[in-house]
């Protein structure tokens, strides 16, 4: 059975006419990446995408993510992106109401369930309500089983709609639904008075807090690893370890003419801080549409041996990115 994911899937139809026609994905949020704003999706958008999906002969919602959750260490869903999986979900990372989104989808939900004997019975009949933005969806089998979405598609102009003799205020970018046709008990875009008001209060339970120190990488003359190239991060760390060190070892004879050379690296991702005999020399780094990063600039190098350690960090695991 083909399925739909996505902010809005009310014209997703299946690949065959005795399909149900099934939402995966309703995205309440998004995830949040390293550098970019905390993403945030209106009540009011969700609702009416909801609404409009079930309007549709829409037969299955599910929410992505309807509960927040929390990633440790490096478990991150993928390149860049932050443990917080709190996706503006209607209950949050903690588990606690994220309102007005958990009331408001409460009535939203309960509202349906009241229409539930009509969706069950017949198809939809669409009438225009004056305008190409103003439709009716009636599932109607006689006067006792009889449910109505009246749907404003404006996204700016609220409008006033006359439907079986009574006259409907719908605001802009809604859907009001009327279980009976008559009765509008629940319009998208007006959120209720819902709220939550958190409060940290002191524990009589005493918590074990442990730390510990992680090593970076590194080699030594006793187990050092040489080759003609520096080696890929993730292979030789086998997710072990965030830090992987370069020593580099140079005895270049252009330190004698006095002027400072010009180290250019390349590097896939994500982070890269570089030292020059032990004095940070510059952090770079990339991002979540372009993780790959390139560090350009003059270094000060002595007579002799120098060592250049390259600190590169992981932000997440590659792999996972496939599963977004």
């Amino acid at each position: 059975i083909d399925t739909c994911n996505g902010y809005y899937c009310e014209n997703f139809t299946p690949n065959e006419n005795s399909k149900p026609k099934l939402w995966t994905e309703n995205w309440s949020g998004w995830y949040t990446d390293f550098g970019s704003a905390i993403s945030h999706r209106p009540t009011e958008d969700l609702a009416y995408s909801v609404a409009r999906f079930i309007q549709n002969r829409g037969s299955f919602v599910n929410y992505y993510m309807y509960h927040g959750g929390t990633n440790f260490g490096r478990t991150s869903s993928g390149l860049f992106i932050a443990t917080s999986y709190d996706y503006d979900a209607p209950l949050d990372e903690y588990g606690l109401p994220n309102e007005p989104k958990w009331g408001h989808l409460k009535e939203l939900h309960k509202a349906i369930k009241q229409c539930e004997p009509a969706l069950l019975s017949v198809d939809p009949t669409v009438t225009n309500l004056g305008s190409k933005n103003l439709e009716a969806h009636v599932y109607y089998t006689n006067s006792s089983v009889c449910a109505a979405f009246l749907a404003n598609y404006n996204t700016k102009s609220a409008a006033t709609v006359t439907f079986w003799n009574g006259q409907y205020d719908l605001p802009p970018w809604s859907v009001s639904i009327l279980p009976d046709c008559k009765t509008d008990v629940f319009n998208t875009a007006r959120v209720g008075g819902h709220s939550f008001h958190r409060r940290m209060t002191p524990t009589s339970v005493s918590f074990d807090w442990q730390s510990y120190n992680e090593e970076p990488a590194y080699s030594s003359e006793d187990d050092s690893i040489i080759a003609n190239a520096l080696w890929e991060q993730i292979n030789v760390t086998r997710d072990s370890s965030d830090y992987l060190c370069v020593n580099i070892s140079p005895n270049e004879g252009f330190i004698k003419n006095g002027q400072s050379p010009t180290l250019t690296i390349n590097s896939a991702g994500h982070v890269l801080h570089v030292f020059v005999n032990g004095q940070l020399s510059g952090t770079v780094y990339g991002g979540l549409d372009n993780p790959k990063l390139t560090f350009s600039a003059s270094v000060n190098l002595k007579v002799g041996n120098n060592k250049i350690s390259l600190l590169s960090v992981a932000v997440g695991l590659p792999v996972s990115i496939l599963f977004l």
